[in-house]
């Protein structure tokens, strides 16, 4: 992971990894394991895709969780956490969109009803 120190933030970034036990889960084949290759490239939407193959391989496969939010960090972030996420396997997947947060409950009051 090289970001440049000038210039725009990059677009796409590109890591090796080795999986930790249990792997990377792949919407495609399932679980994949060993010397990985990993990218994680920004959407025009604001998300970004999460690619991963094993290093050298021609097939590409999706992250399971992916396209996936950016956190405040961008796509550094999100990239450090995948990998911290595949390092250490357990079908590792990309974070999740946050869940919306339940209505408050409460008793609805009509217009002029005391509450």
């Amino acid at each position: 992971m090289t970001p440049s120190d000038s210039g725009p933030a990059p677009e796409r970034l590109r890591s090796d990894v080795t999986a930790g036990r249990g792997g990377a889960m792949t919407d495609e084949v399932g679980v994949i394991t060993g010397d990985l290759t990993v990218v994680t490239g920004l959407r025009p939407d604001g998300l970004a895709d999460v690619r991963i193959q094993y290093t050298g391989a021609e097939e590409w496969y999706s992250l399971t969780g992916s396209p996936a939010p950016l956190p405040p960090g961008g796509l550094d972030a999100l990239h450090a956490d995948v990998l911290r996420r595949i390092r250490h396997g357990r079908g590792a997947e990309a974070p999740r969109r946050p869940a919306r947060s339940p209505a408050p409950r409460g008793r609805s009051v009509a217009p002029g009803e005391p509450g």
